[in-house]
């Protein structure tokens, strides 16, 4: 069986040809085992604009059809393909920039500051860390404190 990390490598490399002529972008690729199955699942966005039902439908046709051509995950699995969501996740640089100034919440993995979480604002960002602004409080968060950090919807 393929390594986890490389199945979802391989499954970007993959699906990026049909999410650019499509206008969309990848968010994130995930492949896990949950129960007796093993689910690959393909997150999408699309800039300015809304993922529908079939631009899920497209993509997951598409490729599902190249991983049937090229095999490369011996066993078998379910393919889920689907809207990263209003509060999706952020985990490359470019999530980062476009997350300036929108509200998100990071979970940590031990506590900073006394607390295990934060939703605020993002003011910035470096490699090292990230400004949050919560209740005009300025908080400064080590991303290797970071468990994970995904957009917030405002009530």
């Amino acid at each position: 069986m393929a390594a986890k990390q490389k199945v979802t490598d391989l499954v970007a490399e993959m699906v990026a040809p049909v999410l650019r002529e499509a206008g969309l972008e990848l968010v994130e690729v995930e492949y896990k085992k949950e129960g007796a199955n093993w689910i690959l699942r393909v997150f999408l966005d699309r800039p300015g604009g809304a993922v529908d039902l079939d631009d899920c439908a497209h993509v997951s046709e598409t490729l599902s059809v190249a991983l049937d051509e090229a095999d490369p995950i011996p066993s078998a699995y379910f393919l889920e393909v689907s809207s990263a969501g209003a509060e999706r996740p952020l985990k490359t640089v470019r999530d980062f920039e476009l997350a300036v100034g929108k509200r998100i919440f990071v979970s940590f993995y031990e506590p900073v500051d006394g607390r295990k979480n934060v939703e605020g604002t993002l003011i910035a960002y470096t490699d090292e860390l990230l400004r949050v602004e919560e209740n005009t409080v300025v908080i400064v968060v080590p991303k290797d404190k970071i468990a994970a950090v995904r957009l917030a919807l405002v009530w």
